[in-house]
């Protein structure tokens, strides 16, 4: 989105006249056959003979052109706090999630049958079916799209992060230096844009799939109707002898994981070797949503997120206006 320091003006003074409570943005209510995704754990191997796995070098290629280019003058601290996130100079970490990095695939070392086993699981944004992300987004620019897909709006994003907070595996990220909050400068709004993945839904749109899971060599990853992946995620645990992480989780997500090792083991595990502050973990998590302190610090936000969230749609619709 471009703006002039008219528009900006303009539609400050329009969305400060027109100021509401924003309660987040509601989600569009899931089709019948809105789509879910399986990543079956027995097939995926962490692509041992590449540098960087098959599914994540896909989707960096496929979302290069959305990735963030900071204005180096606007990489402040965020005000009054004493700190600011920048990854604009670790762009090439793959081993994580970043602005720059929307999928990774997490090593994890589990003990089955008493014999050492290395797991490998690609990990990126559950595309929750009730996500506190969208729901307690004071500036409404998370989104659930009837079909499935999580995404958020960079345009309107002030990376606020409350996304991150409340997600309970800490999916979205943030960097500094672009987005809409730079116009805020020096008021203390805002602090970048989150980024995440949102399972290719334009290519979704088309009718193809996602990057990822047409570059898995081994056919790790699966797509379709949420009914359909769901029989087949249940068909395949229960042929494992298995078991199948996010049905019920977090009161569910659309993404189904399939493992022949119990996940609480591969949670114990997680914690175990790896930094607990750092550590995507696979547990049964708290519902945000159902936390009264998640939606009194939501609603602290309120009196600035209705400014400053009516405003960034004044500015869009002015601009849109002026593209016609």
């Amino acid at each position: 989105m471009k703006f002039s320091r008219r528009s900006f003006l303009a539609g400050m003074a329009a969305a400060t006249a027109a100021t509401v409570i924003p309660k987040g943005r509601a989600q569009a209510a899931l089709a019948d056959d809105s789509y879910a995704t399986l990543i079956d754990l027995t097939r995926c191997d962490g692509c041992p003979d590449k540098d960087t796995p098959a599914c994540v070098s896909a989707c960096r290629r496929h979302n290069a052109a959305r990735f963030p280019e900071p204005d180096p003058a606007m990489l402040k601290d965020y005000w009054p706090q004493k700190f600011h996130e920048d990854w604009s100079d670790r762009r090439e970490l793959t081993e994580q999630l970043t602005p720059y990095n929307w999928l990774f695939v997490q090593k994890v070392a589990v003990e089955v049958d008493g014999k050492p086993q290395e797991l490998s699981i690609p990990r990126r944004c559950m595309h929750c079916d009730n996500p506190p992300c969208v729901k307690l987004c004071p500036f409404g620019t998370a989104k659930k799209d009837k079909d499935g897909p999580v995404h958020i709006d960079p345009a309107l994003c002030f990376g606020g992060a409350k996304c991150r907070t409340v997600c309970p595996w800490d999916v979205p990220q943030r960097q500094a230096g672009v987005g809409v909050y730079t116009y805020l400068d020096p008021a203390p709004v805002g602090g970048g844009v989150m980024y995440k993945c949102d399972l290719c839904r334009e290519d979704l749109g088309r009718g193809d799939k996602p990057a990822c899971m047409t570059a898995c060599p081994r056919g790790a990853m699966h797509i379709g109707h949420r009914q359909d992946i769901l029989q087949k995620a249940e068909a395949l645990a229960a042929a494992y002898s298995g078991h199948l992480y996010g049905k019920t989780e977090h009161g569910g997500t659309s993404t189904l994981y399939v493992s022949k090792v119990p996940f609480e083991k591969i949670d114990a595990a997680l914690r175990e070797g790896a930094d607990s502050a750092k550590v995507m973990r696979l547990h049964n998590p708290e519902n945000a949503l159902e936390k009264q302190s998640a939606l009194a610090k939501a609603a602290l936000l309120a009196p600035v997120a209705g400014i400053v969230g009516a405003f960034a749609a004044t500015v869009s619709k002015r601009e849109k206006n002026d593209e016609k």
